[in-house]
């Protein structure tokens, strides 16, 4: 099982909806966004790179009862917002929360920075700056990995499946 996590509004639907889309064609062409709504609650997708992968999204809302789902978590796709500075701090209280959550100590970590598309996108040297990302690496039990992606445009969705395909390879 795979959760993605993050605030309200970073794009954890529009990203899930794209790995399912580019993980089933293959070539990468994703056409115009579909329509997606903010999730109250939780949404289970299916995707297939050469097994198939359940992703879990949790509703930014429902952050105060992540933790009942963390059970049986082989991954987690922790999203930020990379154009939203004030959103910032509260991402990164998020973050260490669920680093330091014992359940989650033996699942990998792909941390995304999404919104690379807008014009007023801090580069993934400033956040890690902003964030202190290399010590939190340093402390931390996962393994972390980080991506810039833009869940609008399709940026990057090949190193995230792939990311998800390498670390599911060990697990049925």
């Amino acid at each position: 099982m795979c959760l993605i996590l993050g605030p309200t509004g970073v794009g954890k639907t529009l990203l899930v909806k794209r790995l399912q889309l580019s993980s089933r064609d293959g070539k990468g062409h994703l056409g115009d966004p579909p329509p997606t709504r903010p999730t109250v609650g939780t949404n289970l997708t299916d995707i297939v790179v050469q097994r198939k992968i359940t992703i879990r999204e949790l509703g930014g809302c429902m952050g105060p009862i992540w933790s009942s789902y963390y059970g049986n978590c082989h991954s987690l796709l922790f999203m930020m917002d990379a154009s939203n500075p004030t959103q910032l701090s509260a991402s990164c209280v998020q973050l260490l929360g669920l680093l330091s959550a014992e359940q989650l100590a033996e699942a990998s970590v792909l941390i995304l920075f999404n919104k690379m598309d807008l014009p007023c996108y801090m580069t993934i040297e400033e956040m890690q700056s902003l964030i202190r990302l290399p010590d939190i690496i340093a402390c931390a039990k996962q393994n972390i990995t980080t991506a810039e992606i833009s869940a609008l445009r399709g940026t990057g969705l090949s190193e995230v499946l792939r990311w998800l395909q390498d670390t599911h390879r060990t697990h049925s």
